[in-house]
């Protein structure tokens, strides 16, 4: 492996991984949420990692179905960890000024966004591996792919208090595993493209129980519910058909 070629496939990367901090630009415009507002962002957010979830499942299962069966097992597993470790009253959670429950809910969607970078990351050094064309045409997708994930980051952040500035900072932080995992990747594809199908299998799995377990309860307290499903259906939709587009 040349070390430009590492050097091209780590900066091609990192503009995937800057790209997530374009989902907060809508929140320099809207800085005074109401109840119903943060609601509705839940139930945005929501709509917006379920369908990621499933792109990600469908992605894996071409590659390995059962890999994708025990991965979600693993990310049911991890959140469910995750949820325990910062709910211990011992250690109340902190995160990007928040406290409490909001801190909670920030930790989680970030550190899973983060893991899910991981898979991203491994994709696609794996495709550069595969050849340029495919490896450029990848790189753009996961690009665009990532404004609506940071959308979603910043859609559970400012409306809990969390400042527009930050939520990008913290958006492109959950992104960066993909620079970061791309160039190992790329230098032993034939060693990491057999553990992508249980990578993104993780990864839906553990967004999944997010969203059941976390950002529909909390949009249907404050929000009412056909208008929560109503968010939560268009957001898929738009979500799946995002995907389509850029794939």
């Amino acid at each position: 492996m040349a070390v430009s070629e590492a050097v091209l496939v780590f900066l091609l990367a990192l503009l995937t991984a800057l790209a997530t901090g374009l989902g907060a630009l809508p929140f320099h415009f809207a800085r005074k949420p109401t109840r119903r507002w943060l609601g509705l962002s839940n139930a945005a957010a929501a709509g917006l990692m379920l369908a990621a979830s499933l792109g990600l499942a469908y992605e894996g299962a071409l590659r390995g179905p059962v890999g994708v069966l025990v991965g979600a097992g693993l990310g049911f597993v991890f959140i469910i960890l995750v949820r325990r470790l910062v709910s211990v009253e011992e250690h109340p959670a902190v995160f990007a000024g928040l406290g409490g429950l909001d801190a909670r809910k920030g930790l989680l969607i970030v550190g899973i966004m983060t893991a899910h970078s991981f898979t991203e990351g491994v994709g696609l050094g794996v495709s550069f591996g595969s050849g340029t064309d495919l490896a450029l045409f990848i790189t753009l997708a996961i690009a665009v792919h990532n404004i609506p994930e940071g959308l979603a980051i910043s859609l559970v952040l400012v409306p809990r208090g969390v400042g527009a500035g930050r939520a990008a900072f913290w958006s492109v932080f959950s992104s960066l595993p993909q620079p970061l995992m791309a160039v190992p990747a790329f230098a032993f594809v034939e060693a990491f493209g057999p553990l992508l199908p249980y990578g993104l299998g993780f990864a839906a799995g553990a967004m999944t129980w997010m969203v059941f377990a976390e950002l529909l309860p909390d949009a249907r307290r404050e929000a009412p519910d056909r208008l929560v499903a109503v968010v939560v259906a268009l957001c898929v939709f738009g979500m799946l058909a995002f995907q389509i587009l850029v794939r």
